[in-house]
Formats: structure tokens, sequence, C-alpha cells
């Protein structure tokens, strides 16, 4: 057995509580063992001890995306392992398993780069990219996933993979989208494109303005440019000093944009919005792209937050009067709902062809809310409400990333997958983990 370079914590010691928490405190991990990598060798060390255990391994990065707890398991804490190196004359980036996207985007911005992020700067990296990768830039540059070069990964055999599209073609398909299931991912290249700039920001709508708006945004959504992002938040803000005073206690309808065109045609798309009614705070400006994150402000400070999501194939007027119904301003909902616009380099298949699914997706509806305690079962019975109302435009599908605990069953993680690629998938399963030690997540399961 190896030994570890890096600490090792079990329960009772001194850290073992911090090792083991992430961001969203929804689920609470209690594993046998968590080990605070700072290299392969220790990922490869924990994969051997969990092997001679008969243990599963889960693994922490950031901790944004849980769907099962790794209680009496192996958890693999990442976030030591934060490297990143960028080659400006290729265009490229390598980011360790624990880099978030702020490590990355201060390397690329000086050089007039970016990568393929997410909203928050504060998400992993390969967790995000191998789960799809929706973000500011994906509408005109495509899933982050399909941007890969490169994974570095551990797989359940102990052995470390420099997995390409030329020397294992079917593992490197199936992880750009099937994520975790099939190794511990300790690295990724990945492309960068020629962005510097934005003109970016929200448009911030009183509760009274919320159904014009959210209507307003519908039919303007589909006149959009390829290089325009955009999303809408519909959230109540609770009356807490943490809040900005101009949000506290304010329920607010945020339509952010990420545009890659010039100020002043930014200006001219983003005009029919302005006009709907006047809004509480207007950030809509030119953004530094290494200011990025500032436009959607997500939350950084840890919370238990119980998420769920849809795919939706079109948004008519019913669609959002159904939306209203359940979030809106009247509803006394405790969801926050994020409506985000899909369609564009999403939907068009990548030169090298990956197992990200949901690429007919038109808008994907995710909804969250602070989960109290003892309160999960009034909360998903909240959220099965939303799904229930939005089955007459449900697709069908899921986005993979979006996924929370209530999709952690088999027949729902195979919703993010075509029948078609499910099936490759489970066998692409089945020959690099047969035995199924990589299942601390949004399971993909071996062939029989």
């Amino acid at each position: 057995m190896r030994s570890f370079g890096g600490p090792v914590f079990r329960q009772g010691d001194d850290g073992y509580d911090a090792e083991r928490t992430g961001f969203n405190l929804t689920i609470d991990h209690r594993p046998e063992v968590v080990v605070g990598a700072t290299g392969p060798e220790d990922v490869i060390a924990a994969v051997e001890l969990a092997a001679s255990r008969g243990l599963a391994v889960g693994v922490l990065a950031t901790g944004h995306g849980p769907s099962v707890a790794a209680d009496g398991q192996v958890l693999i804490n990442m976030r030591r392992m934060d490297e990143v190196r960028v080659d400006p004359a290729a265009r490229t980036a390598w980011a360790g398993g624990g880099a978030r996207w702020s490590h990355v985007i201060p390397q690329t911005a000086p050089h007039g780069l970016a990568p393929l992020n997410g909203s928050s700067v504060n998400v992993g990296v390969a967790g995000y990219t191998l789960g799809g990768g929706v973000g500011p830039l994906g509408r005109q540059f495509g899933y982050a996933a399909d941007r890969v070069r490169r994974i570095d990964l551990v797989t359940a055999d102990g052995r470390l993979r420099h997995v390409t599209a030329e020397s294992e073609p079917e593992l490197f398909w199936a992880v750009r989208g099937g994520k975790g299931n099939f190794g511990v991912v300790v690295g990724l290249e990945f492309d960068l494109v020629e962005v510097s700039r934005l003109y970016g920001g929200g448009l911030f709508f009183p509760a009274e303005a919320a159904a014009d708006v959210l209507h307003a945004y519908r039919r303007w959504a589909p006149t959009a440019p390829e290089e325009m992002s955009t999303s809408v938040l519909l959230i109540d803000f609770p009356p807490i000093p943490q809040v900005p005073e101009v949000f506290r206690g304010r329920y607010l309808v945020n339509v952010r944009f990420a545009y890659t065109g010039t100020v002043e045609e930014g200006e001219r798309l983003v005009a029919p919005l302005r006009e709907v009614a006047t809004p509480v705070l207007d950030t809509l400006g030119e953004v530094p792209y290494a200011e990025v994150g500032g436009i959607y402000n997500d939350p950084t400070d840890p919370m238990p937050a119980y998420d769920s999501s849809l795919s939706l194939r079109t948004l008519d007027e019913g669609a959002v009067d159904a939306i209203l119904a359940q979030a809106g301003p009247d509803s006394g909902s405790p969801l926050i709902v994020e409506l985000r616009q899909l369609g564009g380099a999403y939907s068009r298949p990548p030169a090298v062809p990956s197992a990200v699914g949901g690429r007919d997706t038109a808008y994907t509806l995710f909804a969250t809310c602070v989960l109290p305690p003892g309160g999960e079962d009034g909360v998903r019975a909240v959220h099965d409400r939303l799904h229930e109302a939005m089955r007459p435009w449900d697709s069908g599908t899921l986005t993979y990333n979006f996924c929370g605990p209530r999709d952690a069953a088999p027949d729902r993680v195979k919703l993010a997958f075509t029948p078609e690629d499910w099936e490759r998938l489970v066998k692409v399963k089945a020959a690099y983990d047969p035995d199924n030690m990589f299942r601390v997540n949004l399971n993909i399961p071996p062939a029989a």
C-alpha cells in the first residue's frame, strides 16, 4: 500500500469536518477516510486503499453539485491540486483537479484569452467542464466539454492515464459528459478562446414588472444572436444585513447578459427589454473578462441548498405563466428560479464527439432553495410541484451538471443522455470500472 503525501483524516480527527465539507451543505458526507490529495500519487493511493477495503471513492473539489453522500467510503478532497498552466501561443490551459475558474481566469485574461467557464468563477474546473459546461460564452462557442484536449485520470485499477481522442477514444468520449463515473480527474487540458471583454451585466426589475419582463424576454430571446448569452433569475431576497440594501427584502427579476460584440450593438439589442419597465438597478456596460463573475454574482458562502432542474423544448406564453404561478412574486414560494437560454453552438455537434446530451434543449430551468433543518420533505414537494406544472413544456431530458439529489437514481441519470449514448456509457463503465468504485455521484452503472 502506498503512503500519502497529503493529510489523511478519519472520524474524530481534528480537521475531519472541514475536509469533508463543500459549498452545498445539503449532502453531509460522513466518509470512513478523507484524503487531502496533494498530487496524483495521493489519488492513486486513495483508490488503492478503497479497492483493498471494497469501498467506493467519492471526490470533493468545491462541493457545488453534490448528489450522493460518501458515508462510510473514501472521499478525496482535491482542493490542494489547484495548479494552472497557460500556453498563450497554443491557446490552451491545463488545470489541476481541484482548480476553480477563479484560478484560471486571472492567468488567461492578460493574454486576451478566456476559458469556457461557468457563471460562478468559484465552481471547479474539472467537474463543471466534464459535466458539459454551460456558461457565459456557450451560445457562441458551445459546451466546455467539447473543448477538452486531454484528461489526466486515475482509473479503478490505480493507473494514471493521459486520455486523449487518440490514446483511448472511448474513455475520452465517455468522460466528457459522464464526468466522474470513470475515475478521478487529476487534471485536464482545454482550449481557450479569444475574448478579452464583454458587454455584460444585469437589469433588475421590481416584482410588479415580473410578468411583463418574463413575457418580453420569451419573445425577445429567440431573436438574440449567438454571441449573446442570457438568463433570467427570479429571486425573493431575504431581509438580512448580508444582502445589499438595494435588494434587501425585495422580490426581483434579474435579466443577465454576456455579449461578445460591441457596446453599441449590445445597447441596441438590449433596448427592447430596458423599455419594458424601469429597472431598480442597471449594471450593463463594458466588462473586462477578468470580471465576468460579477455579471451573475453567484453566492460564495456555504449553504444547504436543494437543487433541481428540467429542460424545456420551448418557452411560450403558457410556460411563462406556469413559471410565474410556481415561483413568481405572488406565489409565496421559497424557490429561486433561473431560466437559461441554450441553442446556438450548444445545439451543434462538436468536432470531436462527446457524451454530452441535451443538445436540442432550448432552455434549462434551474430551481433551488435554502434547505431548513428537517425541511427536506416540504422543499422536495415545492420542487415537485414546479416540475409537474412544467410537464407540458418539459423535453424529458436533463442537463447533467444541473441535476440534484432528486436525480440520483439511475432512471433519472439516464435522462441526461440519448438512449444510444447511455448504452455506450454503461459499456465503457464496465470496461474501466466494473465494480462501480466510482458511484458516489450521479451514477452510470456498469453494464451487466
